[in-house]
């Protein structure tokens, strides 16, 4: 929860909840994102960012990441590695998710980056899941990167980082598209996948990959990771 007595604005802009929590004594302010959620081949890629206050921490042009164009994203990435007081990144492969799960990875992985930190978080936002165990108060916030600034931070960063990792993998599985749609299950990707089956980096918890692979699917399964996502998740 947000001290006694604050409230931040539906106006107060990108930087509100930091400027608040900064008139509570509560600094600096870590933000955490994660990229790679929706996918079903790739790593799952966690971010956290302090920046710091004043105009150092007003970075141009950030926004949720997703929102941006992928030259202004690269843009911003720049700007954050520059200004940002600390950032902490955190990458989770395809085995470790097949192995322990989307979710428990994806909080695990939220949990990790803020530890990364070299300076220690007053308080934590973290958009949509709450993180235990931080050590220091905290709130999850519903579409945060579009909200406050320090998660629209770290969006950027753990979607810069997770899409560098696809270009890569692209070069050495091109009959995939990882270039195009990043891991995520988009029409291309799907048809990509049955007819050339999975490689070691799609993850073979997900429901399309098993059936693309041959392999039997438990009986029942909603599991969200056969979901389609669309364009607006990459």
């Amino acid at each position: 929860m947000l001290p006694r007595g604050t409230a931040v604005r539906r106006d107060s802009g990108l930087y509100g909840y930091e400027r608040a929590l900064a008139r509570c004594g509560l600094t600096p302010v870590a933000g955490a994102d994660e990229a790679g959620r929706g996918a079903c081949a790739g790593p799952l890629v966690a971010a956290a960012v302090i920046l710091p206050e004043g105009k150092r921490g007003e970075v141009p042009g950030l926004a949720d990441s997703k929102l941006l164009r992928p030259a202004v994203r690269e843009r911003v990435y720049d700007q954050v590695m520059r200004r940002a007081a600390a950032v902490g990144v955190v990458v989770v492969p395809p085995a470790e998710i097949d192995r322990v799960g989307l979710h428990r990875c994806n909080v695990a992985a939220l949990r990790r980056a803020l530890a990364k930190l070299t300076l220690p978080a007053g308080y934590v936002l973290t958009d949509g899941f709450p993180v235990a165990g931080l050590g220091v108060p905290g709130l999850a916030v519903w579409k945060g990167d579009r909200v406050a600034a320090c998660i629209a931070a770290a969006s950027v960063v753990a979607k810069v980082t997770r899409d560098r990792m696809m270009l890569e993998l692209h070069a050495e599985y091109p009959q995939y598209g990882f270039d195009e749609h990043k891991g995520y299950c988009t029409a291309e990707h799907t048809a990509a996948l049955n007819a050339h089956g999975p490689c070691a980096h799609h993850r073979f918890s997900y429901v399309n990959v098993r059936a693309a692979a041959g392999l039997r699917v438990p009986a029942g399964s909603v599991e969200e990771n056969a979901l389609d996502v669309g364009e607006e998740e990459y």
